[in-house]
């Protein structure tokens, strides 16, 4: 009986010691990060600060097409950031969608349904 009674208290610490570190190992992209924008109309090299609490994003853009605050998620390493700018006097949405690997990130981003493009990003 001593002995399953050890056997089934080590598999409970070690369940415990690989939940804490997949726990450790999540997602955060709170910081500033520079990313890498392109399009078929150009691109740039925008500043994004982000804030995350759990799932939920919300942070400040900072570029060429001007700043903004913006909204979004971040579920497992996935993440979906939203925001609105003045482009050419039109109220354009921009919508990153994208993968986070660490310090990095990439993916594909939408300007008002007119603009499509691309973007990689590094945390600084």
């Amino acid at each position: 009986m001593k002995s399953i009674l050890k056997a089934n208290a080590l598999v409970l610490a070690l369940a415990l010691l690989v939940s804490a570190q997949v726990l450790a190992q999540a997602t955060n992209v709170t910081g500033e990060w520079a990313f890498n924008v392109t399009t078929d109309q150009g691109g740039g090299t925008p500043a994004i600060t982000f804030k995350q609490d759990g799932e939920k994003l919300t942070g400040k853009y900072a570029g060429q097409l001007g700043n903004a605050d913006l909204t979004g998620t971040v579920k497992g390493n996935a993440i979906h950031f939203t925001f609105t700018l003045d482009v050419q006097g039109q109220q354009a949405p921009i919508t990153y969608d994208g993968t986070v690997e660490k310090n990095t990130m990439k993916g594909k981003l939408d300007i008002g349904g007119m603009v499509t493009g691309t973007f990689t990003a590094t945390k600084k």
